[in-house]
């Protein structure tokens, strides 16, 4: 492996500087690397710390991984954020759901006037889909509901006995989970061993960027620099010409790029922007993420926990509905092999755990903003839209109608869950500056040579998981700046 550098060998320029070293950052510069020349000169600042995967489960609890650190929370007192700092991004805490989003998310305003379309279709994205599936060797079946042009490479998991019966209830709408968990051992990676302890795999049969995409930092045209936080954008005569940065130990500095690209999360990519001036009227609104709901449904005579991997099933029974999608929030079904076990003797597997995620359309009032009296970044989230607590309000009647086929004792509803971990928005992306920060390839109305990337662009945040979305879109914009 390429040696990983301090910042006290930080060059002053090159042609491309990229920020952050996650989903984004890493599928984009591994495009860019196979369009780009062999003199290409490539510098990626990372904030946090290279660790492998032991050092990482050795020191999970350490205070430098707990993303509560490096924001201060406003607004209700009960939402979180949950993210990872260090080498590979949040591909070291991500569970590795990869559901597709369905052509209609990306057409929410035209298809049911709520919120607005995004600059692109399912189809023009639809081939990155297909190249990001590959990559990262997913595990799945196809829906219906989202066209595919090639088979995912591994076979989906075993499901659950619940899962078959809704299967057989819902045909097109049930079925098993994509997933970045291997379904069987690969020339990379192990076979899932659905213990549940996905965040940090232990026996790395999960795509992360260290077990996935590491090649991209062994190519001798990138050279990589950890414990480097960037700060601002270094702008000059209306244009964007730098990053400025730090290091733990005071060290600061500036390095300089032809292309620079703001790889961070959607916390971390507004917060830079706002300390560089950016004044676009959007930059840090629009803050959202998934709403989770957890319940438990108590089977009669049914078991569950066959299945061969920590989330099994897949459900598009509320969120395939054009009808609804006009007037409440879609949600994705999820079913899980990782729930607490009932205490009856004899009984103890009769119960399937399951996770409603709705979309929450995307607000103004929530956003990112600066602090002068703290560093960190300030999420403000006041509340979910009305859109979602309309279709959380009938969770009971939709879950109800969904089990309907199964012998269903009762469903016990957990409540909300802090965070779905799938922070989007701040710098959303669009063809109009004023209704927008970045255009559809992630290039900043104003500031040109600056390419933003990342859910932070997403316009509306589907029920769907956003991984494999952002990843597919940093995979086409690199290809559409080789193209320009």
């Amino acid at each position: 492996m390429k040696q990983i550098k301090r910042t006290d060998q930080m060059p002053q320029s090159a042609d491309v500087v990229i920020v952050g070293t996650g989903f984004a950052s890493t599928f984009f510069l591994s495009r860019l690397l196979s369009n780009a020349r062999a003199d290409l000169r490539v510098v990626v600042l990372e904030r946090g710390q290279f660790l492998d995967n032991a050092s990482l489960i050795d020191k999970r609890d350490s205070p430098e991984f707990d993303a509560t650190n490096y924001y201060r929370p406003s607004g209700d007192p009960e939402k979180a954020w949950n993210f990872k700092i260090g080498f590979g991004g949040s591909s070291n805490c991500w569970w590795g759901n990869t559901p597709r989003m369905l052509p209609a998310d990306f057409e929410m305003k035209s298809r049911f006037g709520q919120g607005v379309d995004w600059p692109f279709s399912y189809d023009e994205l639809e081939p990155y889909y297909v190249q990001v599936e590959h990559l990262m060797q997913i595990s799945g079946a196809p829906f219906p509901a989202a066209p595919m042009s090639t088979a995912y490479p591994l076979p989906p998991h075993q499901p659950s006995k619940p899962d078959e019966l809704l299967a057989k209830a819902w045909p097109g709408l049930h079925g098993p989970m994509p997933t970045a968990r291997a379904s069987r051992a690969t020339d990379t990676r192990p076979q899932c061993c659905a213990n549940g302890v996905c965040s940090l795999c232990p026996i790395q049969a999960k795509f992360t960027i260290m077990n996935g995409l590491m090649s991209v930092y062994d190519d001798p045209r990138v050279d990589c620099f950890v414990g480097c936080e960037v700060r601002s954008v270094v702008t000059q005569a209306g244009q964007a010409r730098g990053f400025a940065w730090r290091s733990p130990d005071g060290r600061q500095g500036e390095v300089r790029g032809d292309h620079l690209v703001l790889g961070a999360n959607a916390l971390f990519n507004p917060a830079i922007l706002k300390r560089s001036g950016d004044s676009s009227p959007l930059v840090g609104k629009r803050l959202h993420e998934q709403i989770g709901l957890k319940a438990r449904v108590f089977l009669d005579g049914i078991d569950a926990f066959q299945g061969s991997t920590s989330v099994t099933g897949l459900g598009l029974q509320l969120y395939d509905d054009d009808e609804r999608r006009k007037t409440m929030a879609a949600a994705l079904l999820e079913l899980d092999n990782i729930a607490p076990m009932r205490t009856e003797p004899g009984r103890w597997r009769q119960v399937q755990s399951v996770r409603l995620v709705y979309e929450d359309l995307p607000q103004d009032i929530n956003e990112v903003r600066l602090d002068t009296g703290d560093d960190r970044p300030v999420p403000h989230f006041d509340h979910i839209s009305d859109y979602t607590a309309k279709a959380i309000a009938r969770s009971e009647e939709d879950l109800t109608r969904i089990f309907a086929s199964l012998p269903v004792e009762r469903i016990v509803f957990e409540g909300i869950v802090p965070t779905e971990g799938h922070i989007q928005g701040t710098t959303v992306m669009g063809e109009q500056p004023e209704m927008s920060v970045v255009d559809q390839d992630g290039l900043h109305h104003r500031w040109r040579d600056l390419r933003v990337l990342g859910s932070s662009l997403f316009p509306t945040g589907a029920p769907a998981n956003p991984t494999l979305t952002l990843s597919a879109h940093a995979l086409r914009a690199a290809d559409r700046m080789a193209r320009a």
